[in-house]
């Protein structure tokens, strides 16, 4: 199973999403947009993970205590190597630090936390070859004005299974972790 921990979306940031990627979103654009039920924060990928592995990441995910963490998007932006068109989130203290207990609690039943520095965002597009950056070009082009969006804050996270096929991926939620 292919695993990550991630933040869920509050309704009104959903709806707001939805309603700068309707206004951006074209059929010939080459660009494969994201589902709505994808949209979350990823705190940490884990990967392809054996089954046994999942009573210890449930076990250790559930003695993370923290706050809830306040949720901002900030702007529209593109990582070009990767061809991804995304929503940045404001790093903040509390969602550092609940990125940093995850990763404690991961490791302990031995996954590897990751070398680049964290980046939270919502993937909303990825163009359809990988290294095009030209349908990310034209994209940016057509963003008018930066959208706001409503500030929230994340009562939990969740473990989420990712189901790869041909037509992307869908996520499943297979645990809920409450905040304080």
């Amino acid at each position: 199973m292919r695993l990550f921990v991630g933040i869920p979306l509050s309704p009104a940031v959903l709806s707001e999403l939805s309603t700068v990627v309707a206004r951006l979103r074209s059929g010939s654009d080459g660009l494969r947009w994201m589902a709505p039920e994808s949209w979350h924060i990823t705190l940490q990928f884990l990967g392809n993970t054996e089954p046994e592995k999942l009573s210890c990441l449930v076990t250790r995910l559930g003695e993370v205590r923290s706050p809830s963490v306040p949720v901002h998007l900030t702007q529209l932006g593109f990582f070009d190597r990767a061809g991804v068109f995304y929503a940045d989130v404001r790093l903040t203290p509390e969602l550092v630090a609940l990125a940093d207990r995850i990763t404690v609690a991961t490791a302990v039943c031995g996954f590897v936390p990751e070398v680049r520095p964290f980046h939270p965002h919502i993937t909303l597009a990825r163009a359809k070859e990988q290294g095009r950056s030209q349908p990310l070009r034209i994209l940016e082009r057509r963003i008018l004005r930066p959208p706001s969006f409503t500030r929230f804050v994340a009562p939990e996270f969740l473990l989420y299974e990712s189901h790869l096929s041909p037509a992307g991926a869908t996520y499943e939620v297979r645990h809920q972790f409450p905040l304080a």
